[in-house]
């Protein structure tokens, strides 16, 4: 029986939208049909996130949109005639790259597996278990309610273009901490850090066929001068040395693939269309390569140390979709808390029929550190285009100031729920039982107000309402509405609610120092 092989390229193995129908296809059909798809449809928001890095960086040699000599000028212009193709990408350079070396994007290959290090069954001390690659399986300390029908006493396999899926989030989203024992030349270590997007949020732009979302993802290279034929994917290369120092990312495809932190080997069953088992352990024990990421936002610390006064915004399930439109819609500042990612920078370039259905899909991945996923989170933003500061610098202001009030209204709703509990008088006499439910009166008026502060944004983008006053009512909504029972229980609560509900009406007046962008709809990208 032949060794099982599984080619990505050509095996249907990634879901995309077409119309109202999800089809499989394989990496080829994906780029030569993209302009015929809608988008992609992985229902693993972090592997869709990842898979769009993947995906930008095979396109830019196949587009020619990887030449660090390239004035921008130019490099922009071919991209707007790219943009204006009505046939999709060059399928013959689309056949081209995959058939330049095919055995690359087999994940079964017995010598160079996709992405994967063939050396892990020999080097590392065991296999670590198909749960713990599959997001949703308990595995060690992870929390096992996401997925209880899957345990560590009786691990099921997994359909192979599943474990594609999470081998992606893995590279990109992996954990740091301890994992599977690996031994090279006499280093022995199982300690991994953490994958470079793990606990981030992503905004990737989107067109309206994959084909333009893909192009979308390009941008122009803005760094130092880098060697002629540096830059490759993983899987363009022999495997890295684990010992040695990673080369630099350079851009484009290093800087979107080559900064896993984690090395992988999948297990499959005879068929070939399982993976029984895996290795999942370190890739490499250096620092972390600096890069910025094209789709992240980084939050500005003026005060910090030059070397951690950037740093990527981490994702939070608690957080309102709507706040991250302010960052979106101001072009980048080093003075303010944040910035517009990367690969909108270029937004004023792109043909006017673009420009005017550019839409964010936002992908955040809420995490610790080490072991435990919270829980990951997507939203799709209108077209955002006709709000930035480029072209509406007056709805762009209103955008920052609605952000800015609602924050500042969702912080003292935290306050004073707090604070009305504490004025009941019961924690004293409840030690361990106030502390908990003070904590749930804030949680309970937060998951409350966000909702009704999304509503109440959307429509103040369009009118000349007070932001502060008009949040501020919706804060001292939920405060009444998740504490009503509390006044039937709780002889102070009265006082203490109506004291909370008038620091609240305090905090809904606007600072005098709202921020207020400049610029204009010429302004230069």
């Amino acid at each position: 029986m032949p060794p099982p092989s599984y080619r990505i390229d050509l095996r249907p193995c990634i879901p995309v939208r077409c119309g109202k129908h999800i089809e499989y296809v394989g990496l080829r059909a994906l780029l030569a049909d993209a302009h015929r798809i809608d988008d992609l449809a992985l229902p693993l928001p972090p592997a869709q996130s990842a898979l769009y890095r993947v995906l930008t960086a095979i396109c830019a040699p196949i587009t020619d949109l990887d030449d660090p000599d390239q004035p921008i000028k130019d490099w922009l212009e071919h991209r707007v005639e790219l943009l204006r193709r009505a046939d999709g990408f060059d399928t013959e350079a689309v056949h081209a790259y995959f058939d330049a070396d095919p055995d690359a994007f087999d994940l079964f290959h017995p010598a160079r597996p996709w992405w994967q290090d063939a050396a892990l069954a020999v080097q590392c001390s065991k296999r670590s278990g198909i749960n713990s690659l599959v997001y949703g399986r308990a595995a060690g300390r992870n929390l096992v309610w996401f997925n209880p029908r899957h345990t560590d006493t009786d691990p099921q396999p997994v359909p192979v273009r599943e474990a594609l899926w999470n081998l992606l989030t893995y590279h990109f989203y992996g954990p740091s901490g301890r994992a599977t024992t690996r031994t090279v030349d006499g280093v022995s270590s199982g300690q991994l850090q953490a994958g470079p997007l793990r606990s981030t949020v992503s905004f990737h732009p989107r067109g309206r066929t994959l084909y333009e979302t893909l192009l979308l993802h390009q941008a122009p290279y803005r760094g130092e001068d880098q060697a002629p034929g540096s830059d490759a994917c993983p899987w363009e290369q022999p495997a890295a040395d684990p010992l040695q120092v990673p080369p630099e990312a350079t851009w484009p495809r290093r800087l979107l693939t080559g900064r896993t932190r984690h090395a992988a080997l999948l297990v499959p069953d005879e068929s070939g269309e399982h993976v029984t088992d895996a290795y999942l352990t370190w890739a490499t024990q250096h620092p972390p390569l600096e890069a910025t990421d094209p789709y992240l936002v980084y939050d500005i610390n003026p005060a910090a140390p030059a070397e951690r006064r950037r740093s990527p915004r981490r994702a939070d399930a608690d957080y309102a979709k709507f706040r991250a439109l302010s960052a979106l819609a101001l072009a980048g500042d080093e003075h303010r808390p944040g910035c517009r990612p990367e690969a909108f920078t270029t937004i004023n370039s792109l043909p006017g029929e673009t420009r005017a259905s550019l839409r964010v899909w936002v992908c955040g991945f809420d995490q610790e550190g080490q072991v435990n996923n919270r829980i990951w989170y997507t939203s799709l933003t209108p077209p955002i285009w006709p709000l930035a500061q480029e072209n509406d610098p007056v709805k762009a202001s209103r955008i920052v100031e609605c952000c800015a009030a609602a924050e500042t209204l969702g912080a003292a709703l935290r306050q004073a729920a707090d604070q009305a509990w504490k004025d009941t008088g019961l924690t004293r006499r409840r030690k361990g039982g106030g502390k908990r439910e003070a904590s749930l009166w804030a949680g309970q008026a937060l998951a409350d107000y966000w909702p009704r502060a999304e509503q109440a944004f959307w429509q103040l983008v369009d009118d000349t309402r007070p932001a502060y006053g008009v949040f501020a009512a919706a804060a001292i909504r939920a405060l009444s509405e998740t504490t009503r029972d509390a006044l039937n229980r709780l002889p102070q609560a009265g006082p203490a609610l109506a004291r909370a509900a008038q620091s609240l009406r305090r905090a809904g007046t606007a600072p005098d120092d709202t921020l207020r962008p400049t610029g204009g709809p010429h302004a230069q990208p």
